[in-house]
């Protein structure tokens, strides 16, 4: 692949893990690469229901189906049939998923071979900079993979955020019709819009229930929005029903109501049009930031708490000057203990316009070094230009 040359194939494998976060990313991913930098993309994906989830024009029967001009193929196992011109310009192996040997094969047949990325996952700890962009030789053949790995400065691969993404926000965010219309088709009411309003994602231990009881005691309306499926035993115990998408309930200050699971730029303004935003993993938090809205991140816990170095790591670039967010983040992944949750609720309101303005900052910071899918692109041609992936 000369440098200059314009990539004209990429391919994506994903099996999912986490439901929604991996093929979310790669989705997204996909779908940049196709619309804003005109690449043709296969994504191999081994999940197609939870695909679905995210993006209702997916047919969970086929086999190979084509999706907002992105070719995609259900992944069914590590079998297969493949020759070198089956392989595209560049090969993205997400988190390490292992591609079919057959596959890797006909990678190292292809003249000239093809870049080969593994896209890592994302983290503000150091030593994320030192194995960006380090190169793996497979033990038997002629091909080298290179670890990629998002992040949040220039040392690093950047973010997945599409060009027009922060004008769509700013435009629907002072759009108040815009804002009211989207949640009316939630069935939301005037009235309860004109309440604080907060998404909630979460994994399953996160203090719902705890923080819950102390909106419900509080003085100001909030109206919880979560997806179905979400915290499903902790908002059953609050609506004292089965969570279903369109039920909802109201307990003294606290009316929570359920959404069905959306389609990602759906969930972009669901994110925009709320005040305070609960994400978790890694593609929802990454839109969060996104947002221009105080956010708080429920990370994917590990054992041995190492989620909590990743956690602190990141609280230690984005939140050195907002003790309320720090605090808060924390306390919600049971990283520090909490005592009293509708003070920690009340100190976090106080903060909001510095959250705000942090989150305008951080997207200028962020952003200056450019976009993740740019700079994989620039990667995959300096590869090309060195003489890598020739044979």
């Amino acid at each position: 692949m000369p440098h200059n040359t314009a990539i004209a194939a990429l391919a994506i494998f994903c099996k999912v893990v986490d439901n929604y976060g991996d093929i979310g990313i790669c989705w997204r991913l996909a779908r940049q690469l196709r619309h804003e930098h005109e690449v043709a993309v296969t994504l191999w994906v081994d999940d197609l229901a939870s695909f679905r989830r995210i993006c209702p024009e997916v047919d969970v029967g086929a086999a190979v189906q084509v999706v907002q001009g992105v070719a995609v193929h259900h992944w069914v196992d590590q079998d297969g049939a493949f020759a070198a011109a089956d392989i595209p310009d560049i090969v993205i192996e997400f988190f390490g998923c292992e591609l079919p040997p057959a596959y890797v094969e006909a990678m190292a047949a292809r003249s000239p071979r093809p870049v080969w990325l593994n896209y890592e996952g994302l983290s503000a700890e150091d030593w994320v900079e030192g194995c960006h962009r380090l190169p793996s030789m497979h033990p038997r053949l002629k091909l080298t993979k290179h670890f990629y790995f998002p992040g949040f400065n220039e040392r690093t691969g950047g973010l997945l955020c599409e060009a027009d993404l922060d004008a769509r926000r700013r435009a629907f965010q002072q759009d108040r019709e815009a804002v009211n219309a989207f949640l009316a088709r939630f069935g939301v009411s005037a009235r309860e819009a004109a309440a604080r309003k907060v998404s909630l994602f979460c994994y399953p231990d996160a203090a719902v229930g705890e923080l819950f009881r102390a909106w419900t005691g509080g003085h100001e309306p909030i109206l919880c929005l979560v997806p179905e499926g979400v915290a499903a035993d902790q908002v059953g115990a609050f609506m004292k029903s089965t969570p279903v998408a369109g039920s909802s309930a109201t307990h003294g200050a606290l009316t929570v109501r359920v959404l069905p699971f959306v389609a990602q730029p759906d969930y972009d303004l669901l994110l925009w049009a709320c005040d305070v935003n609960f994400v978790r993993g890694e593609d929802s938090w990454v839109r969060a930031q996104w947002a221009g809205r105080p956010f708080i991140w429920h990370i994917y816990p590990q054992d041995e708490a190492l989620h909590v170095k990743k956690l602190r790591a990141f609280l230690d670039i984005y939140a050195p000057g907002l003790p309320a967010l720090a605090g808060f983040t924390l306390g919600w992944n049971r990283a520090r203990p909490v005592a009293d949750w509708r003070a920690e609720w009340q100190a976090l309101l106080n903060e909001i316009p510095q959250d705000e303005a942090r989150a305008e900052e951080w997207q200028r910071q962020v952003t200056q070094h450019g976009d993740l899918v740019t700079k994989l692109l620039e990667f995959a041609r300096e590869l090309g230009q060195s003489g890598e992936t020739r044979v």
